[in-house]
Formats: structure tokens, sequence, C-alpha cells
């Protein structure tokens, strides 16, 4: 008799705890299957201290494989779910696709970054759910600071020296404070000509600091950041984001080359194509973390709307604490319900309190609900946090000391382009890399950038939405660029003419024409992410990015400066997306992005493209086998350096 299988998909708080105790439960009685895009286990509060550089990346990512006996890793993400064949579909990190049977289903899919319909918010502004996007963001502020110490124009460096965050929650405050504290740190060592100090915005429309916690705390919170020159605009957001700076809803305008986007998380869209009642995106469960009608499926953490019986009417929130612990619960109850061991018992909590780390030795925290501020304060987050993670203590201990006697590491790694982690991604813990469908976020072509800052997508002598970029002498503008941007700006900065043995782009190996370039259109049949192929049963995922778009002003929508044709469909059969990201009723994944009013939707319609794109020259050799290109080198001289 086989053993019964037990499949986990996501490795979050909530997945990371329910396959942890379930291995010690089943003690081979059960095979224990984990499906998470990555290897690791994020330990998201820290997440701040590492685009501060105080703690390498390593340090807050768990090894999934080390620390999880009896638990098979699958490294994939979970598209389409058979609630009635049983069955998980996902697709691997190089776009292969399988399928995994379960007896036991626990979905802890985690969220992804919540999006509102602002103007160019989607475009220009990044999120901080994932280790990409601390990565970039340390970097980025780096690079800013940088320049604004070598410019002479006084106005280029205070838009440099701003920094804005949206959103006063646990994670906006805490990246403001860390971040006031990191670039502080850098001007004193490298003084600016013109004698300026950077600034950091913190803006919210809610009417205090840490709304979700206790008033004392969110005082203590506030008067620490504005002791620091924090500018806390309580009651205020933003009304529309461009290139430049930011529009807010009080009227004022701040130049600005950094928004960064916290304003909270929206359950992963994942759930939504179940088919099953829903409480504001979360999947209903009862208090034993159980589907109701579905025995065999459980849900837990932010995909989950549990009861809350100290509450009686409402759901635990979407936090941390609530999760770690609602993978415990879940692990008992699926044990039990296989008969393999554990206890069935609803989820009931006690409240333990709240820490947020300020840096330094600063920290608003309320242990047990003994508010506290300061040092002691500082003391007891760093020990909730060193007993709360479930490895790489001894690591962080050891980089916190560092921290105290040594100055930090300011230097750009150039790791992440700003193109990588786009604000509406439905996977904010993988970066997007070149040569894959989903190459670019929204309207971007994933050329190398100006060090403009988030969302701007700039060859080295033309900007989006600015005039073309000119070609060098000798060379062509490429054609179908999207943005008018010449091909010189691709990643590995390469002119369209300069391709290995001398060849135009077209007639590169595969027989793509040059719009398959990575940043450009994707390549049908690409090995990347799938979406749906109505011959081969295939799914390609297909962005707006793969589409050319005319320049527009910055600031305007894309709606107002593209023609008024209808979209031109891609390839793959035809699958409904509703609005706001979610997944059809067939289980597919949806890219999970949010776009920003006037922008028009990505098609996924069945048929070849009805403009395959200009005509091959004349000494175009036969195609070969239909493979897309990868990454572009030069043979004409340096390559052209972006922004990381």
């Amino acid at each position: 008799m086989s053993r019964p299988r037990i499949v986990i998909v996501g490795a979050g708080f909530a997945g990371y705890r329910t396959a942890r105790t379930l291995s010690r439960l089943t003690r081979h009685q059960a095979d224990i299957v984990l499906l998470n895009p990555t290897d690791y286990f994020l330990y998201l509060p820290l997440l701040p201290q590492v685009a501060a550089g105080i703690l390498e990346p390593r340090r807050v990512s768990v090894s999934l494989s080390g620390t999880l006996p009896r638990v098979r890793l699958v490294l994939g993400e979970a598209d389409g779910i058979d609630l009635d064949g049983r069955t998980v579909h996902y697709t691997d990190p190089e776009g292969g696709e399988g399928t995994l049977r379960y007896d036991r289903l626990v979905l802890a899919a985690g969220s992804v970054n919540k999006l509102l319909p602002i103007p160019g918010v989607a475009e220009h502004a990044h999120g901080f759910r994932g280790l990409p996007e601390a990565l970039y963001l340390r970097d980025h502020v780096t690079r800013q600071v940088e320049l604004a110490a070598a410019a002479d124009d006084r106005a280029e460096c205070a838009a440099r020296c701003t920094f804005v965050v949206v959103g006063a929650g646990y994670t906006g405050t805490e990246v403001a404070a860390h971040g006031q504290m990191y670039t502080d740190a850098q001007v004193r060592r490298h003084p600016m000509r013109t004698g300026m100090r950077p600034r950091w915005m913190l803006l919210d429309v809610a009417e205090r600091v840490l709304p979700e916690m206790d008033e004392r705390l969110s005082r203590t919170a506030e008067r620490v950041l504005r002791q620091r020159g924090v500018d806390v605009r309580m009651g205020t957001s933003v009304k529309e984001a461009t290139h430049d700076g930011v529009l807010l809803t009080d009227g004022t305008t701040v130049d600005t080359r950094t928004l960064v986007w916290c304003v909270g998380v929206r359950p992963d869209p994942l759930v939504e194509s179940l088919g099953l009642p829903m409480e504001r995106g979360r999947l209903l469960v009862d208090p034993h973390l159980q589907v109701p009608g579905r025995p065999e499926l459980f849900a837990c953490g932010d995909v989950a709307a549990v009861p809350d019986l100290t509450k009686p009417g409402q759901y635990t929130p979407m936090t941390a604490q609530h999760a770690w612990r609602h993978g415990k619960v879940c692990a008992e109850n699926v044990a039990a319900s296989l008969g393999i061991g554990g206890q069935r018992r609803a989820y009931r909590h006690r409240d333990m309190g709240f820490v947020v780390d300020l840096g330094g030795a600063k920290a608003a925290a309320n242990p047990l609900g003994v508010p506290m501020s300061g040092p002691a304060a500082g003391a007891v987050t760093r020990g909730y946090h060193l007993a709360a993670m479930p490895g790489n203590r001894v690591r962080v201990a050891a980089d916190w000391l560092l921290d105290a006697v040594l100055p930090r590491q300011a230097v750009q790694l150039g790791l992440v382009r700003s193109w990588s982690v786009p604000l509406e991604s439905a996977s904010p813990e993988v970066a997007r890399v070149p040569g894959r469908p989903d190459a670019g976020p929204a309207g971007s072509a994933g050329p190398a950038e100006s060090a403009g800052g988030p969302g701007r997508t700039e060859s080295a002598e033309g900007r989006r939405g600015g005039e073309p970029a000119k070609a060098r002498p000798g060379e062509e503008p490429a054609k179908s660029q999207p943005d008018g941007e010449s091909a010189k700006s691709q990643p590995g900065g390469e002119s369209a003419k300069s391709q290995p043995g001398g060849e135009p782009a077209k007639s590169r190996p595969g027989g793509e024409p040059a719009k398959a370039q990575p940043g450009g259109e994707p390549a049908r049949k690409h090995p990347g992410r799938p979406g749906a192929d109505g011959a081969s049963g295939k799914r390609h995922r297909t962005s707006e990015s793969a589409r050319p778009r005319p320049a527009h002003a910055p600031g305007t929508s894309r709606k107002a400066a593209e023609p008024s044709a209808a979209p031109k469909p891609s390839t793959g059969a035809r699958r409904s997306e509703a609005p706001g990201g979610t997944r059809s009723s067939g289980g597919t994944r949806s890219s999970g992005r949010t776009r920003s009013p006037g922008a028009p939707a990505p098609t996924r319609s069945a048929g070849p493209p009805a403009d395959p794109g200009p005509e091959p020259p004349p000494n175009q050799p036969p195609p070969g086998p239909d493979i897309a290109p990868g990454p572009v080198k030069r043979t004409d001289g340096p390559a052209v350096e972006g922004d990381s």
C-alpha cells in the first residue's frame, strides 16, 4: 500500500512551519512535497536590514533542503489546481511543466504587493516583498547618493537625495528608519558639494504611524523618525508618479528618483481561481484551517481567512505571527486527518505583542502588552528575531556585532536591474531575467537603464518618452524597439548589427527576428515561463511589454499615447482573466498585476501574431530550430553601462 502524499504550496511562514511540523509528526508514514519558486525560506522582518547593508542576503535566507528532513523540495510556481483530479500543475524556473498528485493539499502561497489605481505607480515604484527588491533598493539608494555627491546642480542633487516611502505600516516605517541612517552614514564619509543631506519622506493616508499598533508605540516610532530627520506626513499619499518625481494628494510636487511602495499586500491570486467561497481575496476556512466541503484541502497564512475565535465575527490579520502559528495547527490537523499522528484542534491564539526595529539601538515594542522604547526595546526586538528565526542565528548575530564596530560597506553590486523587480509581479521573490516572456514590466523593453532611478528605462542617448536613441557612427537604429530605443541598449549593450559572425539580429540562431531579444518582444515557444498553446497544451505568458509602444510624455497614460487599433493577439489559446490579476476558473494563473487606469490589458488570444514584424533581408539564412536567443555579447567595444 502506497503512502499518502501531502503537497504544500508555498514556503513562507505558514508553509515552512507546516512542512517542518509534518516532517516531525509523520516520520516516513507520508510523502511530503513542498512546492516553492525558491530553495529558501525568507525571514521577511529582517529584510529592511538587508536593504540598509546591515545583514547579508543569505543571513535571512534559510535553506529548505537543509532544514526540512524527510521533505522533498520541488522548485516551481503553481499555476493551476484541479480539485476534482487532486493535482497541482506547476512551472519550474526553466519553463518546464509538471504535475503533482496529492491526497492532502495545503495552500500557503502567501501574498503579493498591493497596487492602487494611481497613475505611474506601477511603472515607477518598487515594492519590498523579496530579496531581489531589497538588493535593488540598496544598490539604487547607494547610487543616488554617489551621483548626488558628484552633481554640481543643486536641484539635481536634491532630487537624487530625496527618497519617498509610501505606507507607514511595519515595513514602510522600518525601511524609512533604516534608510535614513544608511544614507546619513554615507554623507558623513563623503560630504556633498552643495552641503545638502539626504531626505526621507514617509507618507500614509492613516492618521498616525503604525496604525495597527498601540498608540503609545506609534508615538514612540514617530518621535524617533522625526528626530532622525524623516519627513513624516500623515493623511497624505501619492496622486501621480512620473520618472522625475511624485505629485502628492495635498498638491505638493516632490522631485525624486526613488519611490518605495509599502502600502500593503494582497493574497496570492492563485486561490481566486478555485471557485471556492472567498473573503476579501482570501479563501474561507473553518477554525481547523480546512476548506468546508473539501476534506482534503487546507489553507493557512495570508491566503486563508481564518476565523478569530477570540473576536467572533472577525478573521485573523495577515501577519507573520499568525502565519507561523497557522502552520503548526495546520500540520497537526493534516496528520490527524490521515490518522498518522497529531490531534485535530481549532486555531486559537494569544496576542504576544509586536516589535518594530527602528535601527541602531532604537525600537518600539510591546511584548506581552508591556510598551517599551529605546535601547531596552531594541534588545527585546533583536532577541525576539533571533528566537523566531529557524536558522542562521549565529551568522545574524555576528553581522549585528560587526555592524556595531565597523562601518558599513556602501557599494553597488549591480546584480538586480530596475526592470527585474516590477511592482506588479505575481512572484516578488523571484527576479525577472532576460530571455523570458515576462522579462520586463509593463511598458519596459528591458534595456540598460540610466542612473535615473526605478521605472526609468533609458538608453545611452535617449530617455523613455523622449527622443529616440541615436545610432552610433556606422550603426543603424534598431527597428521595432519599444519607445524608440536602439538595439544597443539591450542587455549586453550590443547593436542589432553586431551579432556574432557579423550577421544582422534577424539571422540569429533560431531564425527569430530582432524583437525576440531580451527586453523586446518574447519569442514564440520560448523556454521561459509558459502560457497557453492551443496545439501543444503548453502555457505561455505574454506581458504588455511584448508589444512595441510609441514614445509618450512622462506622466501621461499609455492609452492616450497608443493608437486605437485593437491589440495584436499572442500565441496560445485564449484564457479569461478577471480584473486585478486573478486567475481564470480553470485554475490558470494570470500575471497577478494591477494596471493603472487607461493601461490596456494584455491579450491572450489564439493564433500567430497578426504583424510578424519587418521582412527579413535578402541574405536571410534558412531558419534553424525554433529556439529563442540568449543574452547578447558586444563585439564592437565596451558594453553600455546601465542602472543596476
